[in-house]
């Protein structure tokens, strides 16, 4: 982080993020975060649902096998995360989903295997 940095040092993210509104419009509006503690990098942060992770993911082009998969809050979440570039910006890619068996105990269903 700098302390002297000022808006144009987060000039890399800002102009990734409106190419990817001008390239990418009817794609899911993801949580957006430019950071001067990061001031290269626009994370772009999905809730609540893992399929827009996956629609993000091909239109950035970033391979599957640069995936990471990893389990939260007792493993009741999901999180993917991936990294790409994008217009010159260091790109992270996040999406927190409910696990299956968070979602079988939403339906009733007790989780757990079966």
């Amino acid at each position: 982080m700098s302390e002297n940095l000022t808006l144009d040092g987060l000039a890399v993210p800002i102009r990734a993020l409106r190419a990817l509104a001008v390239e990418f419009p009817d794609l899911p509006a993801p949580t957006l975060e430019i950071s001067t503690i990061w001031p290269k990098r626009l994370e772009l942060s999905l809730y609540d649902d893992l399929a827009p992770f996956e629609t993000w993911r091909v239109a950035l082009g970033i391979a599957p096998d640069d995936v990471q998969f990893r389990e939260q809050n007792g493993g009741r979440t999901w999180v993917l995360q991936a990294s790409g570039e994008f217009a010159g910006a260091e790109l992270k890619l996040i999406a927190y989903g409910a696990s299956l068996d968070s979602l079988r105990e939403q339906a009733g269903d007790g989780g757990g295997d079966a």
